[in-house]
């Protein structure tokens, strides 16, 4: 017995000698339909996750800025604060003040709704004094051959950018895309 192909507007769309069910053309479509759902659950849930997870990420690191010695930023905020507001806020009240921050844009972000989206602009302002070392403390951040250790921990802060702004596709009021 031999098999004959069968064409159709897409080309050949099958060939079965018994004219049964193609196992691997059901196997195919079991894949997709499968993946499909992971994309329904993807798109209802990921993006709220992410912006839990941002939240959760300031609130701990905020948080760790009020217990002296704890934060292994220390110096460094306080060397920030120091230059950003031409020596009016130096020291442990640099590091409060970098807590509130933080612990404020995360609880925001965490919270959700119309909390996000101020949690949103809290969180830039946070991104501002965040990254701002690398223009008023070139040297803290950087060595001989790259980035310093403490370069690099300000420098992982882009995936943290990146998500912030994909939380804020979300939570941003205003007309929806066109595609």
């Amino acid at each position: 017995m031999t098999t004959i192909p069968v064409h159709g507007a897409a080309g050949v769309v099958g060939s079965s000698s018994t004219g049964g069910p193609n196992p691997i053309r059901s196997l195919f479509a079991a894949e997709a339909r499968a993946e499909a759902a992971l994309k329904v659950s993807l798109q209802r849930w990921s993006i709220p996750a992410l912006r839990m997870a941002v939240g959760l990420v300031f609130a701990v690191f905020g948080a760790l800025k009020l217990f002296p010695g704890v934060s292994p930023v220390e110096a460094l905020v306080s060397q920030t604060w120091e230059k950003l507001t031409f020596g009016l806020i130096t020291g442990q009240a640099a590091l409060v003040a970098t807590a509130v921050i933080e612990v404020a844009a995360g609880a925001l972000l965490i919270a959700g709704g119309a909390f996000a989206r101020v949690g949103l602009v809290v969180l830039a302002l946070a991104f501002v004094g965040i990254l701002s070392p690398i223009v008023l403390l070139p040297a803290e951040v950087f060595g001989p051959v790259g980035p310093t250790l403490t370069g690099q921990y300000i420098f992982k802060n882009i995936v943290l950018i990146a998500a912030a702004l994909v939380v804020a596709s979300q939570v941003l009021r205003g007309p929806a895309a066109r595609r």
